[in-house]
């Protein structure tokens, strides 16, 4: 039996100024699952994010999202009313609040609704502060609650959003290049943290790093030109002769199709 899709996007367009960023695109998402959304720059990817979390709107196709409330077609719903209904989008440029600590970042994100100042006077429930301190172990920043965010490497900015999202309970992750700009050790602990994550969520990750995507999908989806180009298992994608010519300008020989410097 085929298990139900958490995300269902049939035939996504994308249109600027007549200019199709996004061509009848479609794409299945299963409960739980790690998704790595990958292809040349300019094929569509990070606008297919956008589509799916409200902040572009499609000229055609659709998306259905079913959630904890059922099936809710979300083409034309509002950003924030998307984000409410349990799907989250982190963009590439970390955003926090470099003043604050980091369990006052936490505290904020788990208090969406007051203001700033609001939710740091706030007293926090025991439940509350239990949920903190698992964000805080999850994203491996325990016994740095009390740094000021703003100190922190580009790494752990990067896992501190990423806990301030989980705080508010998304079902689905959308992470536009999550490991740009982090050293090594970095890169695979955010995998890590992600193989996580989807214990209890569904996770897609635009990425141009093919080495991570290489070491942490189970699935991924090629795009080029707005289109799906393929999609399967790491292996299926890099012995496609597509892919070959998209990512390299030729035809597939007896090489890995996909490098770390696409």
């Amino acid at each position: 039996m085929k298990s139900r899709s958490i995300l269902s996007c049939q035939k996504v367009t994308v249109s600027f100024d007549g200019f199709r960023a996004v061509q009848e695109m479609s794409m299945e998402l299963a409960p739980g699952e790690l998704r790595f959304l990958i292809g040349p720059n300019g094929a569509g990817k990070t606008t297919m994010l956008d589509a799916i979390c409200g902040k572009v709107k499609p000229v055609g196709g659709s998306v259905e999202f079913n959630g904890r409330r059922g099936k809710v077609d979300v083409t034309r719903r509002k950003e924030h009313e998307i984000a409410q209904l349990g799907i989250g989008r982190k963009f590439q440029t970390p955003s926090i609040f470099s003043g604050l600590t980091v369990e006052e970042n936490l505290e904020i994100a788990m208090s969406q609704n007051r203001s700033v100042w609001a939710a740091l006077r706030a007293s926090m429930k025991p439940r509350d502060r239990e949920r903190i301190d698992a964000e805080l172990a999850l994203i491996g920043l325990s016994h740095k609650r009390q740094l000021r965010a703003g100190l922190l490497s580009h790494g752990e900015k990067q896992w501190l959003e990423i806990g301030m999202m989980l705080l508010q309970e998304p079902e689905i992750l959308l992470l536009d290049e999550p490991v740009a700009g982090m050293t090594d050790k970095e890169t695979e602990k955010t995998g890590e943290l992600l193989q996580e994550i989807v214990r209890k969520r569904t996770v897609v990750v635009v990425e141009h790093d093919m080495e991570f995507v290489r070491n942490f999908a189970s699935k991924v989806t090629v795009m080029h030109e707005g289109k799906l180009l393929k999609e399967g298992t790491m292996d299926e994608v890099q012995r496609d002769d597509r892919v070959a010519e998209v990512y390299l300008g030729r035809k597939r020989r007896d090489y890995d199709v996909v490098s770390s410097t696409a």
